[in-house]
């Protein structure tokens, strides 16, 4: 699934993805450029240093976790 950045992913932010993230039982995985870094991984979600305009790609273990999405999506991290 592609997402668009819409305001950089920094300290409070990148710890409500992860939090987030760390609720879904399976794996997540945030694909950016030659990156792959385990959604549940703060210090991961950091180096990545999402700047909006950016997209990522999410990718899930199983089924995709709708109420995940629509939660970093509502929070305004994100749009689709």
């Amino acid at each position: 699934m592609l997402l668009k950045v819409k305001k950089p992913i920094f300290a409070e932010s990148a710890s409500f993805f992860v939090n987030k993230a760390s609720q879904y039982e399976g794996k997540v995985l945030i694909k950016k450029d030659h990156w792959v870094i385990d959604a549940k991984s703060l210090l991961g979600i950091l180096a990545l240093s999402l700047q909006p305009g950016q997209e990522i790609e999410l990718d899930f273990e199983g089924e995709i976790d709708e109420i995940f999405v629509s939660e970093i999506v509502g929070a305004g991290l994100f749009e689709r």
